[in-house]
């Protein structure tokens, strides 16, 4: 019988990110339905339009299979459904029977890691779920609880850090070149008030280089595409040290070997 696990992640690149971190373990996407480990069937959503909005992409976890483990990573599209995502799913598999619950979020409102990992603490614990102490540790068990926050559970950032992190190592050169670009964009006085997002915001910035750089390597492309694809998360790029501790969390978490 395989371990079973259950991860709940912000948005579509974080999937991505989850699913580079797990694919040395052996861990493959499921595609096709027959295909899948009927434990987890029941987190195929069976109705569409999916709460009866047309515009609504159905929420479809990306499924992960290997010999020894079976694990659905889910985006909640957007950090105010984190918790909500955990616990309507809990309603569909059995949390007892899962090797691993967790949840990867990120600190990019400015919000101090201790402060948010506090606050997702609260709410998990305020639906029955109980997270440890620190963020990135995990819990006895079963199922064993812990949730990590981007980028290394101490700083204030987002997923886009370890990209260019990651870029500085695979792309220096394309790096370089997207820094200007979004440099030269955010000092740009003709374009419009509201004729896009505010460059000089941190977190807005660090998304417009890093989608530059995707732009790039993946025309045309979402950036989770290119993170899929391309070499942010691959060979060396996984023994850099902030990269590491998350795929060292889920591993634990997950009692990988």
């Amino acid at each position: 019988m395989p371990k079973y696990g259950y991860l709940v992640v912000e948005g579509p690149h974080d999937v991505e990110f989850v699913y580079r971190l797990l694919s040395p373990f052996g861990l493959k996407r499921v595609q096709w339905e027959k295909d899948l480990d009927s434990n987890m069937l029941p987190l195929v959503p069976r109705t569409f339009p999916h709460g009866g909005d047309l515009q609504k992409q159905v929420p479809v976890p990306l499924f992960l299979q290997s010999q020894s483990h079976a694990i659905a990573v889910h985006s909640a599209v957007g950090d105010s459904r984190l918790v909500a995502t955990v616990q309507e799913n809990s309603t569909f598999i059995d949390f007892t029977q899962m090797t691993g619950v967790g949840v990867i979020l990120d600190t990019d409102r400015e919000i101090q890691a201790a402060d948010r990992y506090a606050a997702i603490k609260r709410e998990m614990h305020a639906k029955g779920f109980a997270l440890p102490d620190l963020p990135g540790d995990v819990t006895a068990g079963p199922p064993r609880f812990g949730a990590f926050v981007l980028p290394d559970n101490t700083s204030v950032g987002s997923l886009e850090d370890l990209l260019i992190e990651c870029a500085q190592a695979a792309y220096p050169n394309v790096l370089t070149s997207a820094r200007s670009h979004v440099e030269a964009a955010r000092n740009d006085a003709t374009l419009e008030h509201g004729d896009g997002e505010d460059l000089t915001k941190t977190p807005v910035h660090n998304k417009a280089i890093v989608g530059a750089i995707a732009s790039v390597l993946r025309p045309g492309k979402a950036i989770q595409t290119s993170i899929q694809d391309n070499k942010w998360f691959r060979d060396g790029n996984l023994n850099i040290v902030r990269v590491k501790a998350v795929q060292d969390f889920l591993v634990n978490l997950l009692e990988l070997t």
